[in-house]
C-alpha cells in the first residue's frame, strides 16, 4: 500500500503581523521548530512563530509552486487570505502542538 505524502504551505506570523511563507511536509515538525527558535533564520530574529494560515496538497510541486506565488502577493492580499480563513489571527499551531507550555499556570 502506498503512503500519501501531505505537503503544506503555510504563513507565520509575530504580534507585529510581520509574515513569513514556508513550505514544509511536516507542519507539526516544523511549527515546533519554528516555536522553539531551532531554524536560525528570519523566524528566529523576528520571533515569527505563529501559525496564522496553511493549505495541504499531496503534490509536493504543486506546494512549491503555491508558495512562490504567495510571496509575490502584495502584503494586502497575503493578509486578505489570511483573513478569509483565520479572520481573528488565531494562532492555528496551538490547534496542532496544544497550548504554549509557558503559558500555564501552576
Amino acid at each position: 500500500m502506498r503512503k500519501e505524502h501531505r505537503y503544506f504551505v503555510y504563513i507565520l506570523t509575530n504580534k507585529s503581523r510581520v509574515l513569513y511563507i514556508g513550505v514544509t511536509s511536516d507542519l507539526p515538525a516544523r511549527l515546533y521548530q519554528h516555536k522553539n527558535k531551532l531554524i536560525d533564520s528570519f523566524t528566529k530574529q523576528y520571533n515569527v512563530n505563529q501559525l496564522a494560515y496553511f493549505e495541504e496538497t499531496s503534490n509536493v510541486l504543486e506546494a512549491i509552486a503555491r508558495e512562490k506565488q504567495l510571496k509575490g502577493w502584495r502584503r494586502s492580499r497575503k493578509i486578505a487570505l489570511i483573513e478569509s480563513a483565520n479572520p481573528d489571527w488565531r494562532d492555528l499551531g496551538t490547534d496542532l502542538l496544544g497550548p504554549d507550555p509557558s503559558l500555564r499556570s501552576g
